[in-house]
């Protein structure tokens, strides 16, 4: 036999094998493959298949991977939903039922003669008020589901910021006066042109501001409007009890309360609220605080042009 023929051989038996080989490989790789997804169909998202870059299935093999985490991050963000969804309830059952209890218990002492005169009249004022808590929270509890719904849209335009926050705060001097809070206003006469949900800019005020009035004890709050580095910034400061430092990195957080102190009373939405319309309109919202002294919220979003 000629040495050429066997060489021939010798090349064909050896890429017999060499195939044979990379297809029991290929084959037991499948099986890895089809084992991981039958795990991650019952719940372990942990399973990875491992592969070499230089591998015919490796490229299938980076893929199922990238799936297969992207499944668990979906999984952890649901449970995170349902386990969020359910202290919900828990916030709503508790705060929607107690001032509720306390004003029907108040409206019921006044309509049966239970208390008449000037108490009657304090039993109904009081009622009064809480009825407008419960408003509020109500509302709060509105402006979360909604913006957290699939049905969620903002319609963003240009706007003339300065004038459009002018006509926020003026809401707020009465309140601010009937609290015997100072009040600072800084607000320079030129236009400030900011791509904003008009609707969404007013919740974001409203809501910080509403935070100080109902939780800060402040008697002195101030807010300025400038431009830095093409941002407009807002700085919004109180002189209230403020926020401890192991509270600071969760205060945006869905459902955060600090100590009571701060948290007498609320939906812990709130602030939650707000950081999400901030993200939502390009911008951001950051806090700094020291307790007894000072709370400093500061805003940018991007100025037109």
């Amino acid at each position: 036999m000629e040495l050429a023929t066997i060489i021939s051989i010798i090349i064909a038996t050896l890429s017999v094998l060499i195939a044979w080989l990379i297809i029991r490989r290929v084959k037991r790789q499948i099986a890895e493959m089809t084992d991981a997804l039958a795990d991650v169909k019952n719940g372990n998202g942990n399973r990875h298949v491992l592969s070499a870059t230089n591998e015919l299935v490796a490229s299938l093999a980076y893929e199922i991977n990238d799936i297969i985490v992207s499944y668990e991050n979906r999984l952890c963000t649901f449970s995170q939903t349902e386990e969020t969804n359910k202290q919900l309830m828990t916030s709503i059952s508790h705060d929607v039922r107690t001032p509720l209890t306390t004003l029907i218990g108040y409206l019921d002492a006044a309509h049966k003669g239970i208390v008449i005169g000037k108490d009657r009249d304090d039993y109904i004022e009081t009622a009064r008020r809480k009825a407008h808590d419960l408003k509020e929270y109500i509302d709060v509890l509105f402006d979360w589901f909604k913006l957290n719904s699939n049905e969620f849209s903002m319609e963003i335009n240009t706007v003339e910021a300065a004038e459009l926050t002018r006509d926020i705060l003026i809401d707020w001097i009465p309140i601010f006066e009937d609290k015997q809070i100072d009040y600072s206003i800084d607000i320079p006469e030129q236009p400030f042109r900011v791509k904003l949900d008009i609707d969404g800019y007013m919740r974001i005020l409203n809501n910080l501001i509403q935070n100080v009035v109902a939780h800060s004890h402040a008697d002195k709050i101030e807010l300025t409007l400038s431009k830095q580095n093409g941002n407009m910034k807002i700085i919004l400061t109180d002189n209230g009890i403020g926020i401890k430092k192991e509270d600071l990195k969760h205060i945006f957080e869905r459902l955060y309360k600090c100590d009571k102190g701060r948290s007498e009373k609320g939906s812990g939405l709130g602030l939650s609220i707000v950081h999400q319309l901030v993200e939502k309109m390009n911008g951001t919202i950051t806090v700094e605080s020291v307790q007894g002294k000072v709370t400093t919220f500061t805003l940018l979003f991007p100025l037109v042009g």
